[in-house]
């Protein structure tokens, strides 16, 4: 991975576009390691992701429609964002065929762009501390409600295809008491900006 810089972010790929989600989501997310996520210009490499299918049990699809969760039973390539315990937003990935309800989990992100934004948001300096976590990167990145149901390929959403090849760590999912043995989370291994190291 490039190192952070203040004045010279690392070169974008090519821009993703909405058909690039419409596989499994295990592909999408493996394929989503390394690629770079902006909205409205602030944000950085995606190191850390996890997988969800409807037919898991810790999917919220798993039930079926209800209206939080109706964006994840449309077509891929649209943002679903929730509030997690009442807290933080999280933001996800709508993946596979329409009615799939499949997404994955934006876990942390490589901050490289608009890193004076992220601070302010974020009231704190350590770049490594910013988006290790998914409410953390929904903060710094400026993501609530509002981006919910947007395209990822238009304003103000952006994401870039990865520039270099990158190795792909998986373990299990953070956080979830369902199907906790199932190793859907994928990410950078030796990343310092994980939300939590993958076991060695």
């Amino acid at each position: 991975m490039a190192p952070i810089s203040n004045t010279s972010p690392p070169r974008l790929g090519k821009q993703l576009k909405r058909a690039f989600f419409g596989r499994s989501v295990h592909e999408v997310a493996h394929d989503l390691i390394g690629a770079t996520m902006l909205v409205d210009g602030v944000g950085g490499i995606i190191v850390e992701v996890e997988a969800y299918h409807h037919t898991d049990p810790a999917a919220h699809s798993y039930r079926g429609p209800t209206p939080r969760n109706q964006v994840m039973f449309g077509p891929p390539g649209f943002a679903y964002v929730y509030r997690s315990y009442g807290i933080h937003w999280c933001v996800n990935f709508v993946c596979e065929e329409e009615g799939s309800a499949s997404a994955v989990l934006i876990r942390a992100l490589e901050p490289t762009h608009g890193l004076a934004a992220m601070r302010r948001r974020r009231h704190l300096q350590d770049a490594h501390a910013l988006c290790s976590g998914p409410g953390k990167l929904t903060e710094a990145l400026g993501i609530t409600i509002a981006h919910n149901a947007l395209p990822l390929d238009r304003p103000p959403i952006a994401l870039h295809a990865r520039t270099e090849d990158v190795e792909v760590a998986t373990g299990i999912r953070i956080g979830i008491t369902k199907a906790v043995e199932l190793p859907w989370r994928y990410g950078v291994r030796d990343s310092k900006f994980l939300s939590k190291p993958f076991p060695k």
